[in-house]
């Protein structure tokens, strides 16, 4: 199945056609898989209960956060790594850097190989895009 995809006119940021207004191809969803419908997904393919992949998720997350706090990357086989990472403001001099120029931490997730085969083979398909007309504002009676 093709991955769908909205075109988008935005203003470049940098380079040579900075400011400059472009066509930018943006993925458009098709809806939210919750963790309900993934636990059911996950139970019908195995012995396990839809609640026992739940609580397989739920301790997961519990264990991801604990060892990437500890500065550990996070590996789960197929699915991939998970780690920490941080962004911090440059300075002129090694001493100059300490832990206030950090500017955050964000988890940097790679896919296993399975994920990033479908990362790699996806196809794209255009979205028709039907423009709206503004509705006028209809005078309503007012209830006194």
């Amino acid at each position: 199945m093709a991955l769908k995809f909205r075109k988008v006119k935005r203003k470049v940021l940098n380079g040579d056609d900075k400011g400059a207004l472009k066509y930018y191809a943006v993925a458009k969803t098709s809806g939210i898989s919750g963790v309900d419908k993934i636990c059911k997904l996950v139970s019908a393919r195995s012995t396990v209960s839809s609640a026992d992949v739940k609580a397989v998720f739920d301790s997961l997350s519990w264990a991801m956060d604990l060892e990437l706090s500890s500065g550990n990357v996070v590996q789960l086989g197929e699915l991939g790594n998970f780690r920490l990472s941080i962004s911090s403001e440059g300075t002129d001099t090694e001493k100059q850097l300490d832990a206030h120029k950090i500017r955050k931490a964000r988890i940097v997730f790679s896919p296993g190989a399975i994920l990033r085969s479908t990362r790699n083979n996806v196809s794209f398909e255009p979205v028709d895009v039907v423009e709206r007309e503004v509705e006028k504002e209809c005078e309503r009676p007012h209830m006194d």
